[in-house]
């Protein structure tokens, strides 16, 4: 579990250090001077003052804005430092840094099946950060390249859980090319799960990449032609049956002509060609009766 610490500042160990290390000069001139009785007691000082200096340097610690270090005291987790500034810290301690700041993620487009079968493209962008520090550097080997796998491993999962579209599930409450903010949200809830145990936040993930395969773009493409023909042309019918029962209605009702079923069938079937053909119908000038 991550702990958060706040080291002591390090502006006053840095002073210390250069007091030491002017007194370790000094000394040292002493030391070496032949006239002075005892200089070898001077030189054992300066070193000593010298290794002091050292020491407590290693002590000292800097830390950038949305960087962190993580502090081990022989292999026993201390605590985390997230702060940013020079600190003082106890110079045994050992420490890792780990970047606190946001990072983009652009995935491999990846050649998976859909729900139904059909092999597809797909791929995502994620933005992600690093949440808990203890997780990060403890619970996984590496976590960048963590974060990378278990990404490609949702993506598959999401793809194989969805139908590309609706053309084959017409019941799909979802689909992955329509689905739109709900796709997303699902993807990033299911990468926030399974990114948790290494302490990775996901503050957006998107799906960035989507097309059906290139082997059945072509069929597919031609399939989704006929279909939006049928449903223009299903459209173009109820329309014309509702015009056609709206003439009759209305020729019957204001005693315009009477017609018999025959003369009937005649205008439906006339109605119908006006209404439901591609080119505008060319007038036709009848001078006799369906009789003669």
């Amino acid at each position: 579990m991550e702990k958060t610490l706040k080291p002591m500042s390090g502006y006053l160990a840095l002073v210390i250090c250069l007091l030491l290390i002017g007194v370790s000069v000094y000394l040292f001139i002493i030391g070496v001077n032949d006239r002075i009785e005892n200089n070898i007691s001077y030189l054992i000082i300066s070193i000593v003052c010298f290794c002091l200096t050292f020491f407590f340097m290693k002590g000292l610690m800097i830390i950038q804005p949305n960087h962190s270090r993580v502090l081990n005291f022989f292999g026993k987790y201390v605590g985390s430092v997230k702060d940013n500034g020079l600190f003082f810290i106890n110079p045994l301690y050992s420490s890792q840094k780990i970047s606190l700041r946001s990072e983009n993620l652009q995935g491999q487009t990846l050649k998976v099946n859909d729900k139904m079968g059909n092999p597809i493209e797909i791929a995502v962008v994620m933005v992600w950060k690093v949440g808990d520090t203890y997780k990060a550097a403890f619970d996984v080997e590496r976590y960048s390249d963590f974060v990378k796998m278990q990404s490609e491993a949702e993506v598959r999962h999401l793809a194989m859980s969805f139908p590309y579209d609706n053309l084959e599930d017409d019941h799909a409450p979802i689909t992955l090319r329509e689905g739109g903010e709900k796709i997303n949200s699902i993807l990033e809830q299911e990468l926030t799960d399974r990114l948790s145990k290494a302490g990775i936040i996901i503050q957006e993930a998107r799906i960035s990449h989507l097309a059906y395969a290139s082997e059945i773009a072509g069929a597919m493409l031609q399939r989704q032609q006929a279909t939006a023909i049928v449903a223009a042309r299903t459209k173009i019918v109820e329309g014309a049956v509702g015009m056609v029962d709206l003439a009759l209605k209305k020729l019957s009702e204001e005693n315009i002509v009477e017609l018999d079923d025959e003369r009937k069938a005649a205008m439906v079937s006339n109605l119908m060609v006006v209404l439901c053909g591609e080119k505008a119908a060319q007038p036709i000038l009848n001078a006799g009766t369906l009789y003669n």
